[in-house]
């Protein structure tokens, strides 16, 4: 029996909602069903823009966690229940099964769900044209379905299959970066790549070899591990420090689960901050004009070497949006990155002659190649190329298990009343860490501005019950320490009655 069911009602009975990268929930929650409709709705969502009908291929791929097959399975049904044709492109990064999709001009979905741990998952997906945008997001959610009757009592499909052949989506985006940066990029380098759980671990072994370069391959691990490139787990700091130590490494490489996030080390094993990545992956690849979260460094700006920098809510959605505001200004060369790592690219670039062409989706492989031959051009160590920076640093951390009602109830109350009052109040919680509150953003979140140069920036997560901190100072250790005193504070606060 058939059962007609609305999006928006889903997303609340199952508890697996919209974040700022996809659907994603509970392993639990996201039965069969759930994804069989959301897949639903994204293609009819499609096909009233234009970008779907039946005989339209789409494309899906997953990460390596032990859901996704069933997970892809379930989203592959509702492919074929709507008339398409699927491109089962297997477990590849979610920049290579975007590729594949905007090369081809159809849709595309990555079953991903990042860097939280493999209790959960998620579904993104990809437009003929880019991301799945906000307003994009909206009308997925405002639509209704009609669901077959194809599952259990459970939820679960009564036939779970992908069945389609695969399709090679990993050759090109590898063919993508061997064409741009040329054989002998990495020649003389000798590089650890991370494996861990990364779904496009052997293929960035597979491009340090195609580029000239000695890849040793480290801590492959046959469970999930959920790495986050913006907090980075002290195990993993330790092993790159002592990898870097016994093994002569120029530069460690890394991703995080769905390999659309970067990690990348010095040649001491020292992970650089994603935000700094950007923009020493922007300035090797030539680009005039950025769009990035209001969390990431303000070197950026102190840099100079940028026309135009546009600061957005967190979210690779509205970097994509401000990146399409800028081309449409005219703004020549133009790139979006995060405070993860992710590197957006708006329009082609040139690299030594050679055109690569725009990919706008969040990449791993891009920023961790620009910057390493750019090294190897200018002669220097990764530590070295930092330095040329302006002295800020950035440091992120996160409260676990903070519920996001309890995130948004601690900033409603901290921007309570008039700004002389919230900085007042502001300097009050904060001001035996930072001093004086002298100016505020709320962008995304509540990022406060100190006197002293210090910034406090706390904002509820989009993907997890979590309370995310970033804070910016002139030392690394002070954005480190200074974060930690936050977290400290906060996870104790109680909110006056």
């Amino acid at each position: 029996m058939t059962q007609s069911i609305s999006i928006a009602d889903l997303m609340t009975q199952s508890g697996v909602a919209f974040g700022t990268s996809g659907a994603r929930g509970l392993v639990s929650a996201m039965t069969d069903r759930v994804c069989f409709a959301y897949t639903t709705a994204f293609l009819q969502h499609l096909s009233s823009i234009g970008q779907f009908a039946p005989g339209t291929h789409v494309a899906i791929a997953g990460d390596l966690r032990p859901s996704s097959p069933r997970i892809m399975a379930a989203c592959a049904a509702a492919v074929r229940h709507m008339g398409g044709t699927v491109d089962h492109c297997g477990f590849v990064p979610s920049p290579a099964v975007a590729a594949h999709g905007f090369a081809k001009g159809i849709p595309s979905l990555m079953v991903t769900g990042s860097h939280i741990p493999d209790d959960r998952n998620g579904i993104k997906f990809n437009r003929v044209d880019g991301e799945v945008l906000k307003p994009d997001e909206m009308a997925i959610r405002a639509q209704s379905v009609i669901l077959p009757d194809l599952f259990d009592d459970d939820g679960m499909l009564k036939d779970a299959a992908l069945g389609e052949p695969m399709v090679d989506a990993a050759t090109p985006y590898i063919a993508r970066y061997v064409d741009a940066f040329g054989a002998e990029a990495l020649v003389g380098m000798k590089l650890g790549v991370y494996e861990h759980s990364a779904v496009g671990r052997d293929i960035l072994v597979a491009l340090v070899e195609a580029l000239g370069g000695m890849a040793v391959s480290l801590g492959r691990a046959d469970r999930f591990i959920p790495v986050d490139t913006e907090a980075v787990r002290p195990e993993d700091q330790a092993l790159a420090r002592e990898w870097a130590a016994e093994l002569g490494l120029d530069a460690i490489l890394s991703t995080d689960g769905d390999s659309d996030r970067p990690l990348l080390a010095d040649e001491s094993g020292a992970w650089m901050r994603g935000d700094v990545l950007g923009i020493l992956s922007a300035r090797a690849l030539g680009i005039t004009s950025i769009a990035t979260p209001v969390s990431c460094n303000s070197a950026v700006e102190l840099s100079g070497l940028f026309a135009a920098v546009r600061r957005t809510r967190i979210g690779s959605p509205f970097v994509i949006e401000a990146m399409n505001g800028l081309v449409g200004e005219g703004q020549g060369s133009v790139c979006g990155y995060e405070a993860n790592g992710g590197f957006l690219l708006a329009t082609p670039v040139e690299v030594d002659g050679r055109t690569l062409d725009a990919l706008p989706t969040r990449d791993a492989v891009l920023p961790i190649l620009s910057v390493l031959v750019d090294a190897k051009r200018r002669g220097v160590t990764l530590s070295a190329l930092q330095m040329q920076l302006s002295a800020r640093y950035t440091f992120s951390e996160r409260l676990r298990a903070y519920p996001t009602a309890q995130s948004q109830a601690l900033i409603a109350h901290l921007e309570q009343g008039e700004e002389a009052a919230i900085l007042t109040r502001l300097t009050g919680m904060f001001g035996g860490l930072a001093g004086d509150a002298e100016g505020i953003d709320r962008t995304d979140g509540l990022r406060i501005h100190f006197a002293g140069g210090d910034i406090i920036h706390l904002r509820p997560s989009g993907n997890a019950p979590e309370l995310r901190c970033y804070t910016e100072s002139d030392t690394v250790e002070r954005a480190e320490s200074l974060n930690a005193q936050v977290l400290a504070l906060v996870r104790d606060y109680r909110i006056p009655a």
